[in-house]
């Protein structure tokens, strides 16, 4: 009888998944697009204090008076847009440039230059907009979890190099140049559907050099190690979830040996093992118990938020995926159940031309030409992340590198990119000693997938 009583009594008596949990077994990247956040988040200080001197309470968002060089008096007051327009400000470059106001005495942007010369097919004022509501489920996220209020993009341009910055840590066409300097500045050139690899002859993309100026222009593939290269070699599995092959916001398609392109396609086995081309497939891959390592989770257009392209649906997205691995009935072979397992960084890929009143810090040259770039919200999800946590780092998409490596323990900087170069990696969002928390579902409204189509498992190759 003693025994049958401890067979029941080591059956019955769990010890709580997380309290020898020493890492994340997942790390889950949600790339939304072009917003910053004096535009996207503008009504967190509907509920709570924001200042511009925050401290660990406050946000560091701005709701009046902002700088505006051809206003009358210097300054204007923000007017509410929808999340979904027709339009959207430029955001290359050049738009940073005229954006920041360079004030050479200083060292610093003026952060007074987003005119309407920027966003020509727009109404007047539009960079100097905030997202006045159908946003809900960022703001319970914001509340519930962990906000950055210095989270820079690590470029000053457009969507091509940022998603490379949040892949490979850097824009530049090889190791060497990104050493000396010289990155990858603008979206492809030449062409309207194919990027990277297999984008048609012809294409080709702007340098630009340690000085911040545009000197030539190449074809948009490239040759260096990136994350997935060092996920690979410490047998991490990951998974890159991307609209379609060639587009812009497919980092790996314009890195040579993982597309290794043939006949226009990318036919690399390393992209063929860890490309999904339907986004809505990592909530299969959830469903089905297969969430990877490491997920990179790039929408498609219309749930993106980016200004002209979205249906204003991006909310709902990332509060599904979210809703779908913390409701999640998997565990991983330890036992440990995927919310418990799970840090969910949930970030923006550029500023997309948009307002923001803090400017960035440069860096020493001369990666300083081109980094960093202009503030973008940032938010982490996890069972460890206290509710309301504000961080006050200086962060960049080289943090999230960093965070990767750290968490599956790859030497911090290994890259030698902009992994290097930051000094944080997002510990500071979470601690693994605490007892997770238990989810609380998001809303989301109904997410049914592209065109309105319940999400089913895709076929088979």
């Amino acid at each position: 009888m003693k025994f049958v009583a401890a067979i029941l009594f080591a059956l019955f008596v769990v010890v709580p998944a997380s309290a020898n949990l020493s890492r994340f077994d997942h790390i889950v990247i949600m790339v939304q697009e072009n917003r910053t956040p004096d535009n996207l988040f503008y009504t967190l200080c509907a509920t709570r204090l924001c200042s511009t001197h925050p401290d660990s309470s406050t946000y560091d968002i701005e709701t009046a008076n902002w700088l505006d060089k051809n206003a009358k008096g210097g300054v204007i007051n923000p007017s509410p847009l929808p999340l979904a327009t027709r339009y959207g400000p430029a955001h290359t470059h050049m738009a940073f440039v005229s954006m920041c106001d360079f004030d050479l005495a200083n060292g610093t942007c003026r952060m007074d230059g987003a005119g309407d010369i920027l966003c020509k097919h727009c109404p007047p004022n539009t960079p100097f907009t905030y997202v006045a509501h159908a946003i809900r489920p960022y703001l319970v996220i914001a509340k519930s979890y962990g906000w950055a209020n210095y989270m820079f993009q690590t470029n000053q341009g457009p969507s091509f190099p940022a998603h490379q910055f949040l892949f490979g840590a850097t824009s530049a066409p090889s190791r060497a140049a990104d050493h000396e300097g010289t990155f990858a500045a603008e979206n492809a050139e030449n062409n309207n559907r194919m990027n990277g690899c297999i984008a048609p002859v012809g294409s080709t993309v702007a340098l630009i050099n340690a000085k911040g100026i545009e000197f030539k222009n190449i074809y948009p593939c490239f040759e260096h190690e990136t994350l997935g290269d060092l996920l690979d070699q410490a047998k991490v599995s990951w998974r890159y979830y991307t609209p379609g092959a060639g587009h812009v916001w497919s980092a790996p398609d314009a890195i040579r040996h993982i597309c290794r392109p043939s006949n226009g396609v990318c036919a690399g086995s390393i992209w063929r093992k860890h490309l999904a081309l339907y986004p809505p497939e990592v909530l299969w891959d959830i469903s089905r118990c297969a969430l990877p390592g490491v997920s990179w989770v790039i929408p498609s257009a219309q749930y993106s938020d980016h200004a002209g392209s979205d249906t204003g649906s991006g909310p709902a997205w990332v509060a599904t995926v979210i809703n779908a691995i913390g409701n999640s009935g998997c565990r991983n072979g330890d036992g440990t159940p995927y919310w418990d397992s799970t840090a969910i960084v949930v970030t923006w890929d550029d500023w997309g031309g948009f307002y923001d009143h803090e400017p960035p810090t440069f860096m020493a040259y001369p990666e300083g030409g081109y980094q960093y770039g202009f503030r973008v919200p940032m938010l982490f999800v996890s069972a460890y992340t206290p509710a309301g946590y504000i961080n006050n780092e200086r962060l960049d998409f080289g943090s999230i590198i960093r965070f990767v490596e750290y968490n599956f323990g790859i030497p911090m900087g290994e890259l030698t990119f902009a992994d290097a170069r930051s000094t944080r990696n997002l510990a500071r969002f979470y601690d693994l000693s605490a007892t997770p928390r238990k989810f609380r579902t998001l809303p989301s409204g109904i997410f049914n997938g592209p065109g309105g189509n319940k999400i089913e498992a895709p076929d088979d190759d």
